[in-house]
């Protein structure tokens, strides 16, 4: 996700960052670039003024060409510039108690990806514990509520829908959005998600309908859906919503796949309003809170830990982890343990996803790169293999490898390549299991400081 401009930071910051000296030409270089690679991202003009105005006024003081480390001062400036920009810090929704309903109006043009949004909402909303409601009031596109229910039934929550003859009226989506709020209520589900009516451009039917359901359901949150890779065109849909409905805030979709970024930079100066969550794939689960200062940080390449520690802490079950662990010190490490560890890296999502949040590779190297291929042909090995095979790998002999390179479309090299690997990552394991030093000293480098590269100054994001 916004490779384009990363790359370009990135760039720009390797230049700046750990000089001992800076000048006022240094920095009128840097801050040129960063017009350009802002302006190619497609972010609003007036933004990028503003933006390139502020950051040079406060770069040329004292406190930067007299700084210890200016070039790193420098970076931090930008950082900071970039984090207002797209919104200081992360909002949350604003939800009554579990005790009392709430009611959430998703709003868009047609292929912006609302309906989706709204469940991926739901189902996030139901992992957090309250107990969502969808209702399909898209009563104009004919494959809406066919989709709601599909999208209903993967996120696992009710779906509160009528069967009527399309396309309904205004008339129509209020009955029954009001209906679904009275079988909320009476089915003790605390928080209604609205998917209200699209149309391929903005139109006065269409606001006119969508102004009736927010004022008869008296909506606390109303959110409007809108596609990143378009751009200022984004921003504008954004802003003339705003106009009409007073919006709480805006879903950013298409996120992963948006090389420019140009929606997400502008979009909060332009309108006001905060982006609220970001969608990052098709999945129920590529569904994120939007953190400005996270975002920024993956910007300019230097990753987002806390993210990813996020994502490792949802996918990896703790007491499996700590029987993992005291195999390795058993010695006891398997080839099932080692496939084990495949899926949970593959359920944490895209590799180009984990590299955007790993400092030092991001804007630097893509999955192609780490030939990722490798892991997939690991996999298959494994998973040709019977359960004995895999529970002790010593009785893997020389006719067993022919049938596991056959049956995994591999080649023999490859089952002993991916053998000898094993045996050797099952002895720095143990050893590292018997090293509390060593353990020491990697917890130290995960939690104990900045990555490299990380301007002095920075909020430490490792929890000290």
């Amino acid at each position: 996700m916004l490779e384009k401009i990363t790359n370009t930071f990135s760039t720009i910051i390797r230049g700046m960052n750990g000089k001992s000296s800076i000048t006022e030409k240094n920095i009128d270089d840097a801050v040129e670039q960063i017009k350009m690679a802002l302006l190619e991202a497609d972010v609003n003009l007036r933004v990028v003024r503003r933006f390139v105005n502020s950051t040079v006024q406060e770069a040329k003081g004292e406190k930067v060409l007299r700084a210890v480390n200016p070039g790193q001062q420098f970076v931090k400036i930008v950082n900071d510039k970039i984090v207002a920009l797209l919104g200081d810090k992360k909002t949350d929704l604003t939800l009554k108690g579990p005790d009392t309903q709430s009611v959430i109006l998703f709003l868009g043009l047609q292929g912006s990806g609302k309906t989706t949004s709204a469940a991926k909402l739901a189902a996030r909303l139901k992992k957090q514990g309250r107990k969502p409601l969808l209702v399909a009031c898209d009563l104009v596109r004919p494959a809406a509520i066919d989709q709601l229910s599909v999208m209903a039934d993967r996120a696992g929550v009710p779906l509160y829908k009528e069967d009527i003859k399309l396309p309904g009226t205004a008339k129509d989506a209020v009955r029954i959005a009001k209906e679904a709020k009275a079988f909320a209520k009476k089915n003790q589900l605390d928080t209604v998600i609205i998917d209200t009516a699209g149309r391929l451009q903005i139109d006065d039917a269409m606001m006119s309908e969508i102004e009736s359901v927010k004022k008869a359901v008296k909506a606390d949150e109303v959110i409007l859906v809108a596609d990143s890779m378009t751009g200022q065109n984004a921003v504008d849909i954004a802003k003339t919503f705003d106009e009409h409905l007073d919006l709480s805030g805006v879903i950013l979709t298409k996120f992963d796949s948006d090389a420019r970024g140009g929606a997400a930079l502008s979009l909060k100066s332009i309108t006001g309003k905060p982006i609220l969550f970001i969608g990052t794939g098709e999945k129920v689960e590529d569904f994120e809170q939007f953190h400005p200062d996270r975002i920024a940080s993956r910007i300019l390449g230097m990753g987002d830990i806390v993210s990813l520690v996020e994502k490792a802490q949802e996918t990896v079950d703790v007491e499996q982890a700590e029987k993992l662990q005291k195999k390795i010190a058993r010695n006891e490490f398997t080839l099932q343990d080692m496939l084990d560890q495949f899926e949970s890296v593959s359920k944490m999502g895209s590799m180009d996803k984990l590299i955007d949040m790993i400092p030092g590779l991001a804007g630097q190297v893509s999955a192609a790169d780490l030939n990722t291929s490798g892991m997939k042909s690991q996999k298959a090995i494994i998973q040709s293999m019977t359960k004995k095979e895999r529970a002790n790998h010593l009785i893997i002999g020389p006719s067993r490898r022919k049938r596991i390179a056959r049956g995994s479309g591999t080649s023999v090299a490859e089952v002993n390549k991916l053998l000898k690997q094993f045996v050797k990552s099952r002895t720095m394991m143990k050893k590292m299991s018997k090293n509390k030093k060593m353990q020491n000293q990697m917890m130290g480098a995960m939690g104990g400081g900045l990555p490299t590269g990380v301007p002095n100054g920075f909020p430490n994001r490792f929890g000290r």
